[in-house]
């Protein structure tokens, strides 16, 4: 995502529903929006075709019903955002960051296992250079 524009929260919410559903028109993303909270078509179609000038969106327009597919990947804008929340909130400290969702107790037995099998991976990495 490097220089391109980082989604608003209603735009990572349609980016969502295509990385999970794939190309889809706009009133199928609408609808699928609608499962969580009302929001009109229009406002659907605007941020879209905004989303599309951003290039964070690409839009097939060879046929009369435009279908839309992510620009980028949900991995890569997980990593941009993060690394951004990581600077603002945690002053680029990710020993800061990871011991604040852990200190939370909601972490569960098998995202604790997770972390600990990509410690020991990262160790293994850092060895093995």
């Amino acid at each position: 995502m490097g220089k391109r524009v980082k989604p608003t929260e209603s735009e990572l919410e349609i980016l969502q529903i295509l990385w999970e559903h794939g190309p889809s028109t706009v009133r199928q993303v609408n609808e699928r929006l609608n499962e969580l909270r009302e929001v009109g078509y229009t406002t659907t179609l605007k941020l879209m075709q905004i989303m599309a000038e951003k290039g964070l969106v690409d839009r097939d327009t060879t046929q009369r019903t435009h279908v839309y597919r992510a620009a980028v990947s949900e991995e890569e804008t997980q990593q941009a955002l993060l690394r951004r929340f990581m600077d603002l909130a945690f002053r680029g400290s990710a020993t800061r960051l990871v011991m604040q969702l852990l200190g939370g107790g909601q972490t569960t037995p098998e995202e604790l296992r997770a972390i600990k099998e990509l410690i020991e991976r990262a160790e293994r990495a850092q060895k093995d250079q």
